[in-house]
């Protein structure tokens, strides 16, 4: 039977045993990988948290995750929004270094993000919803904003759950009691078939053009329902934030 292994030089090395019990090798030279001999990994899709100031650094998935943006939310859904001449979704609270969730795909591009803001700062919430809340402006280091959940036109199934599986990993992280953002009529349905449905604070409109202010606690359980929505290993979803923020998740789970 042949072995295939990988030498200290780079180079690949096939190997099989003799009939005398020898080991005989063959060298092969990165070209065979080339070549289709030995196929490449495939490319997976990955969750990455990326702050604004390093999005930059990233022109492709930033272009896509804007390009999503302005299809969803202008187009699709036809909000009163802003697209500039390269196509992008931008508001204000993009310059305010938000923390970007974002579902890579394959290829490197976006198939789905949301954007976390600390309520401490400027937020869409308190700037633009305050009479959904009850209390009047939210402003704790233990609540964070989430707002602008996009998924991409096409996005596989599990991006939804992915996003908000990752949502709860940022709380877990940061020791948040809550998220805090704006949705509409139709996310209603989507919270619920992934198991993640908020406290509703208050809510305006009827029907498809309802909007509502929710609030998400951190509960294991409900980790638990997510997980399996996702399609992920809890192990892959924290490897995940820890590669990103370049220290692991300290906060255990409790139910």
């Amino acid at each position: 039977m042949l072995h295939k292994a990988a030498g200290l030089d780079g180079h690949l090395k096939l190997s099989k045993r003799s009939s005398n019990g020898r080991q005989l090798y063959v060298i092969l030279s990165p070209i065979a990988e080339f070549l289709g001999l030995f196929p490449q990994k495939k490319a997976i899709a990955v969750i990455r948290y990326i702050t604004a100031n390093a999005l930059g650094d990233e022109p492709c998935l930033r272009d896509s995750m804007f390009r999503d943006r302005a299809n969803q939310f202008k187009d699709r859904l036809q909000w009163d929004v802003s697209v500039d001449a390269d196509g992008f979704e931008c508001d204000a609270y993009d310059l305010c270094d938000p923390i970007y969730v974002i579902y890579v795909g394959p290829d490197g591009r976006h198939a789905g993000s949301m954007r976390l803001l600390p309520t401490i700062g400027r937020t869409m919430v308190n700037d633009h919803f305050v009479h959904l809340l009850p209390d009047g402006p939210i402003a704790s280091p233990l609540v964070w904003e989430c707002t602008r959940f996009c998924l991409g036109e096409g996005a596989p199934a599990g991006v939804a759950a992915s996003l908000m599986l990752a949502g709860g990993e940022v709380m877990r992280a940061f020791a948040l009691t809550h998220l805090v953002g704006v949705f509409d009529a139709r996310m209603v349905r989507i919270y619920r078939a992934i198991g993640a449905s908020p406290t509703v604070m208050g809510s305006s409109g009827h029907g498809r053009d309802r909007t509502s202010v929710g609030l998400w606690s951190f509960r294991p359980q409900d980790r638990y329902k997510v997980l399996r929505r996702s399609g992920l290993s809890s192990q892959i979803s924290e490897h995940w934030f820890q590669r990103s923020f370049g220290a692991p998740i300290v906060r255990p789970l409790r139910a």
